[in-house]
């Protein structure tokens, strides 16, 4: 009777423990969890609901206290806080799927015959395509449109460089934004040849195509959201920080976030035209589960490989030129100090070490007596010795770690044996500001975090050129790169109490690793890949 009656106390027992249970959406076990919290502790388990962490641990007694409505099982796989791309044109990723993609074309001809298949099976009224780079072929200088005349006499064509800022445009494109030999645009080139129009427009000069242009309609607007959204989860981005973007498509991500037709979360910055700012401003800070409106982007300068970036001295393989400035310094001076007088950031585009000056006086002037404003200088390419202590009085640099490896064959010939060590400089810039925040500029480079990774750490192209890394002493360390990529991109957004670490509060986002990034031999960072991601706790890839 005593035994019977002891069996059925335990029996009680064990149901009540049960019913203490904390009931959750769910539970993630067996894993690998780099939480990026201020310790960079590990876990293995973590219990979510309603789209929130409630609590990690290290062992399996987190099963004691919590029951998941769902589970998931790691099977020993490495997550981590879910990545944040800080620097990229997500809807222009989109809007790239649906025209020539020209990205690794190893010569013009390469160029034509790309264009060509296109022309062929595509009844656009205007041909668009983006992603040449003159500096990959064998003869490196600006293509001319003659070829493209003779193709397409009477369609307008326009092929923009991988770096968004030069286009290679026919006469008919010409023609239709008014452009002829006597146009004279500042801030810009419109090259010329043997008394002629080349069709090379860099920077400001191509805004002159833009407004002549067919407009995209909804539903391809639509289309190209959703289509960079697919990219992004496939690759375990969560959160995007899009550089540059209207009223009309900020809009219409926040009318399908809030139907539930867009799950990405997107810091979006407000393109600086006068409309937008004029709306924004004065609005203020819109803020929803998904996304954020609380920045302005500006453009300094153009871009090194086009040789817009503007220099302090003149460039080392083109005698007299100095890049341009796209903005002029008053105005960047003068929207410094309108923006600083409301709760947005500036975040301005600066390849030169001219432009990043220019921004940085403007910065330092309009921020005098406010702090922790958290303005950003997006590329911060670079930079004079001395001006690197700007990034100490809370200035942040949101920086490219694939733009070195990319340039890093030519950008020497541009900048000389001198001015190329203020380049690329992402260790240095961390030792100054505290943080650095990480990003692609996709679809200037490619997606994928982890070539990021990969370039931020072996400062190597995926040949393992060259063998002792490019500048190696401006690597960062793998933590630091994971950081740049997590919290200190959160923070660069005031997101870093909501994203960017997996601590209880903070918001279920987090990607799967097929491999651990932190461990894995070097050179097989770049093909890690994502296998699952969640936002908001729900499983979106």
């Amino acid at each position: 009777m005593k035994k019977h009656f002891l069996t059925i106390a335990a029996l009680t027992a064990l149901l009540f423990a049960c019913k203490q249970k904390q009931a959750v959406d769910l539970i993630v076990s067996n894993a690998t969890i780099y939480t990026v919290d201020s310790t960079f502790s590990k876990a293995a388990y973590m219990a979510i609901d309603k789209g929130k962490i409630v609590a990690l641990a290290n062992s399996n007694e987190l099963l004691n206290t919590y029951s998941g409505k769902e589970t998931f099982d790691a099977e020993g796989k490495t997550i981590v806080p879910g990545l944040i791309d800080a620097h990229c044109h997500f809807y222009g990723l989109g809007l790239n799927q649906q025209i020539v993609d020209l990205v690794g074309t190893k010569s013009f001809d390469e160029v034509i015959e790309r264009v060509k298949a296109f022309a062929a099976s595509n009844q656009a009224t205007v041909i668009r395509g983006r992603g040449w780079d003159q500096n990959d072929w064998s003869l490196k200088e600006f293509p001319t449109n003659t070829v493209l005349n003779e193709l397409f006499p009477d369609k307008p064509v326009v092929l923009e460089r991988v770096d968004g800022h030069a286009y290679l445009v026919n006469n008919a494109a010409l023609k239709l934004a008014g452009i002829n030999m006597d146009t004279q645009v500042s801030g810009g080139d419109i090259l010329k040849k043997d008394n002629e129009l080349t069709g090379v427009l860099v920077d400001n000069p191509m805004a002159l195509v833009d407004v002549v242009m067919p407009k995209p309609s909804r539903a391809t607007q639509i289309k190209a959201l959703k289509q960079a959204e697919k990219i992004c989860f496939d690759y375990g981005l969560t959160t995007v920080n899009d550089a540059g973007l209207d009223k009309e498509i900020i809009y219409l991500v926040d009318s399908l976030h809030q139907a539930g037709d867009l799950s990405i979360r997107m810091y979006a910055m407000v393109s600086n035209t006068p409309e937008n700012l004029d709306h924004f401003l004065n609005k203020g800070i819109l803020k929803t589960n998904r996304l954020n409106v609380c920045s302005v982007k500006v453009y300094g300068d153009g871009a090194l490989g086009s040789r817009g970036a503007v220099l302090k001295q003149e460039y080392s393989d083109k005698p007299g030129h100095f890049g341009a400035l796209v903005t002029p310094a008053d105005k960047i001076e003068g929207l410094a100090k309108r923006i600083a007088a409301t709760d947005y950031q500036m975040n301005t585009h600066a390849i030169g070490d001219s432009a990043n000056i220019v921004v940085l006086k403007a910065y330092k002037s309009a921020l005098e007596g406010k702090n922790n404003r958290r303005w950003k200088v997006e590329h911060a390419q670079i930079l004079e010795n001395q001006d690197f202590d700007y990034f100490s009085s809370g200035i942040i640099p949101s920086v490219q770690p694939t733009h070195a490896t990319s340039d890093m064959y030519w950008a020497e010939d541009r900048l000389g044996k001198e001015r190329i060590h203020g380049a690329y400089a992402y260790q240095t810039l961390l030792r100054k500001a505290g943080l650095v925040a990480l990003g692609t500029d996709f679809p200037v480079e490619q997606v994928s975090p982890f070539l990021t990774f990969y370039a931020a750490v072996a400062r190597q192209d995926l040949e393992q050129y060259p063998q002792e890394g490019f500048m190696k002493e401006e690597a960062l360390t793998r933590e630091e790169t994971l950081k740049g990529m997590t919290i200190w991109a959160a923070y660069s957004n005031f997101e870093e109490n909501e994203k960017g670490s997996l601590e209880p509060g903070k918001l279920a986002d987090f990607t799967v690793l097929d491999k651990d990034l932190l461990a894995v031999p070097v050179d097989s960072i770049p093909f890690v890949k994502a296998t699952d991601v969640f936002v908001n706790g729900k499983k979106v890839k």
